[in-house]
């Protein structure tokens, strides 16, 4: 595999933007490249930025990293300064990156559909550069990569949710041997990936012995019935410990026809020992529980326990606390020693809580409410988290149940340590919150009014603040955080109206939009990816799905 630099001057759009081309021979015989667009406005000292993973509405058209200057005092605050397109594939369906970048991180973007991990150098931003990427070749036994978590040497574990790249047996780099039913269906896997994009490890997520087959159906059935379809990523490198949680069985699950077999909804968390990093051991496979709310859903595949989507872990020494939530239940569970043999998982917040700060009457519930991105603030304060909103097998009106983010203070949870309390298992605290004193405080909800297609799904929060010099330097105490709006082509819920938001907060956990993050054409609040033309051409709308803050190299310590 080699990487190659090219300087190639103004677009064939005519637009003022400047080229420059990097790529990469994978190990499919294939010649990646990743081009960047950059604007003047990109020039000068070191900012900060955010990146967003962004494929085209319409297709034929490039995939793109864009490059947002968000640097509140920069004239150029909102701005897109560069897009850095793919190539020569179309049609990756771009979804996440990492949940948090830091100084020396690669990026690794992923392509949920193409099931490619594209990966670039960072330290000349506002420009990137492609350094490795990662082919279906390089994990025939998992498809449709989707989040992941670097490590401190720069390597990075990811989630593959879909089953192996031909259905039957597959052998991983340890030797073990699952059995599959093909790609986009089960049992998934974990996979760690190089800097360079190469496969050091592929490690199976499914047991052995197979699991419930009642619980973890698979269509067509497996032998060993698997409830493996890893979603979220979380990695505590001091506790050595990776928690993933699973979805469902996605290729049976994704689109607005699909049948809602509750049997696909997945309800289980898989918690990996990782003191030897190329080959993690499955530590326990633990399943949250249905709620109070339970009994008001005519369906069970909206109860709370139902597709575990999101995982987020605490930071601190002395934490041992992971947090999961359902994307079809809409509740939060924590457990407070994700390193148990058996974790045990209670509920502590229903969306329906959120819901009612702007839906009084309590007529909008968690159920069905496709809730999504979730992440613990670096000291341990405070709970993130997106939701897109009911819609369209839930059988809500979209311009009735909006999507929202709110944020928990979680401190009291995290100091009854072992001793939590805190259980929602009362209709009462569904509607009004946990009655037990160490429950979770809702300081913010705000909602995000779309009434196209479902709201926020994911999000970033900025680990970075500025010095009087114009250095910056990560810290614990988060200040903002953005959200995209948009989740996957074709889907349920999923077409959102392609915006990034920008919110600021304080210490107490309130949150209010910033309004100085302007698009640059309409002058609106938030950053629209509908608009005709890119730095890179006149490609027409794009959906932006995973954001992350990063900072220009020279001016980060």
């Amino acid at each position: 595999m080699t990487a190659a630099a090219l300087l190639t001057g103004a677009n064939a759009a005519g637009s003022e933007a400047v080229q420059w081309t990097t790529s990469f021979k994978g190990s499919d015989g294939t010649t990646y490249t990743a081009t960047n667009h950059l604007l003047p406005a990109s020039r000068g000292e070191g900012r900060q930025w955010l990146l967003a993973w962004s494929g085209p509405a319409k297709q034929p058209a490039p995939d793109f990293l864009a490059v947002i200057d968000a640097t509140p005092s920069s004239r150029t605050y909102g701005k897109v300064v560069n897009t850095v397109t793919v190539g020569p594939g179309m049609g990756n369906e771009p979804h996440h990156m990492q949940y948090v970048w830091h100084k020396g991180d690669h990026i690794y973007a992923g392509g949920i559909i193409s099931d490619t991990t594209f990966v670039f150098d960072s330290k000349a931003l506002p420009a990137l550069r492609l350094v490795g990427v990662n082919t279906p070749m390089d994990t025939p036994c998992g498809t449709l990569p989707d989040a992941y978590q670097t490590l401190r040497d720069g390597t990075a574990y990811a989630t593959y949710m879909g089953g192996p790249n031909v259905a039957g047996p597959c052998t991983y780099t340890n030797g073990e041997v699952r059995i599959g039913n093909g790609a986009a269906g089960s049992p998934g896997d974990i996979v760690l990936i190089g800097k360079d994009g190469r496969t050091l490890a592929e490690i199976p997520a499914a047991t052995k012995e197979g699991e419930d087959p009642a619980q973890c159906g698979n269509v067509p059935a497996l032998p060993q019935s698997s409830c493996a379809n890893p979603h979220g990523i979380a990695v505590r490198e001091d506790l050595n410990i990776l928690v993933a949680s699973d979805f469902a069985e996605a290729r049976n699950f994704m689109t607005p026809d699909s049948p809602l077999r509750e049997e696909l909804a997945r309800q289980t968390v898989r918690v990996f020992d990782i003191t030897n990093r190329t080959n993690p051991t499955l530590k326990s496979v633990s399943k949250v529980a249905d709620g109070p709310r339970s009994v008001l859903e005519e369906k069970a595949f909206f109860k709370e326990s139902r597709v575990v989507m999101e995982v987020a872990m605490t930071n601190k020494p002395g934490h041992k606390g992971a947090f999961v939530s359902s994307m079809a239940g809409g509740a939060v569970f924590y457990t407070p020693d994700i390193t148990a043999p058996a974790p045990q998982w209670r509920e502590v917040f229903d969306d329906t809580t959120a819901y009612k700060r702007f839906h009084p009457d309590g007529s909008v519930t968690g159920g069905g409410d496709n809730s999504s991105w979730l992440a613990v603030s670096p000291d341990d304060r405070f709970l993130f988290h997106a939701v897109m909103g009911q819609s369209i097998p839930y059988g809500e009106p979209l311009d009735k149940t909006t999507g929202m983010i709110y944020v928990l203070d979680i401190r009291k949870l995290l100091d009854s340590g072992e001793g939590v309390r805190c259980s929602v298992d009362e209709l009462r605290e569904v509607y009004a919150g946990g009655s037990e004193r160490d429950c979770p405080e809702l300081t913010a909800v705000v909602p995000i009014r779309d009434t196209s297609d479902g709201g926020p799904h994911w999000g970033a929060m900025d680990n970075f603040e500025r010095d009087h010099r114009g250095m910056y330097r990560e810290t614990e105490h988060v200040k903002r955080f953005a959200v995209s709006n948009y989740f996957v082509a074709g889907s349920f819920g999923g077409g959102g109206d392609h915006r990034i938001c920008m919110f600021d907060m304080n210490r107490a956990g309130k949150v209010e939009l910033d309004k100085k993050f302007r698009d640059e054409r309409t002058g609106r609040p938030c950053v629209s990816f509908n608009r005709p033309s890119w730095p890179h051409g006149d490609y027409g709308d794009s959906q932006p799905h995973g954001v992350l803050f990063a900072v220009s190299d020279g001016k980060l310590k």
